[in-house]
């Protein structure tokens, strides 16, 4: 089995601020925003206040698009669904190269991860990033791989797609240019190595679940010491003398997972 450390959600490039890890222990990844996106943040909605809400109060005077590029679609409250609905994840261009050059298939799975702090509410009730708190990386949900729909034939006619995939971002959003390499990914119905566990999920706050080192900057990890023979694309020569140095580029990190990292997967996505 293949892992994929996915890196997804606002960052120093698209959005600009960190997603919130809400007083709940929530981590809302929080779309990029995409002025070709077929969501807004303003539909998207987290117990009734809007995700434009949500990213006004954390900092009041950020100037984005109000489309966005809801991709990967894993939380199923946040906006009305069709009948049928199911997670799904989808990409393109190079990254998707990426993934088929390293032959990710069916039962790999995707560990998505970004960019969040920790935030509270202040005196009047607004969310705001907590004072003192530090950008982290932290993995904040999974999917593994039960279907691959290959958008492209969907566009050109020559295979269909569910009805309800018909607003997945990757089909539906304004002038696609994605050209000849476009996939959807979509879950197994239960996890291979944990049956009790669906196959795509989302997961709190936990120390364990995040990636960068304690005290140090955000892309400087703390993987543990199984990982440290093992190639991770992109990652030619991570390792420093007390860190694994992620690299500043690129959404998809894939490995081949031993029997140690496959027990880390598992401590990490248990409850």
């Amino acid at each position: 089995m293949k892992i994929i450390l996915s890196r997804k959600g606002f960052d120093s490039e698209n959005g600009k601020i960190p997603s919130p890890i809400l007083p709940d222990g929530t981590l809302l990844s929080l779309p990029i925003p995409d002025d070709k996106g077929n969501n807004t943040f303003l539909s998207l909605h987290w117990n009734e206040t809007s995700y434009y809400d949500i990213i006004h109060s954390l900092k009041h005077k950020i100037n984005i698009p109000n489309e966005c590029h809801l991709d990967p679609d894993l939380r199923k409250n946040i906006r009305n669904r069709l009948p049928g609905w199911k997670p799904a994840f989808g990409q393109s261009g190079s990254a998707l190269g990426h993934l088929q050059n390293m032959d990710v298939n069916k039962g790999d799975l995707f560990l998505f991860f970004g960019r969040f702090k920790e935030t509270e509410e202040n005196k009047k009730g607004e969310l705001v990033y907590k004072r003192g708190a530090k950008d982290l990386h932290i993995i904040y949900g999974y999917m593994q791989i039960g279907e691959i729909i290959n958008v492209t034939d969907v566009l050109k006619g020559k295979t269909k797609a569910p009805d309800w995939l018909k607003e997945h971002p990757h089909i539906g959003d304004k002038n696609d240019k994605r050209g000849d390499k476009n996939t959807i990914y979509l879950p197994t119905d239960k996890l291979s190595f944990l049956p009790n566990l669906e196959g795509c999920g989302l997961l709190n706050y936990r120390k364990d679940r995040v990636l960068t080192k304690d005290g140090m900057s955000k892309s400087k990890w703390g993987l543990p010491d199984c990982f440290k023979n093992v190639e991770i694309s992109y990652h030619p020569h991570p390792w420093k003398d007390n860190y694994f140095q992620s690299a500043a580029k690129g959404q998809e990190f894939v490995l081949e997972a031993t029997p140690s990292i496959i027990e880390w997967v598992k401590h990490i996505i248990k409850e």
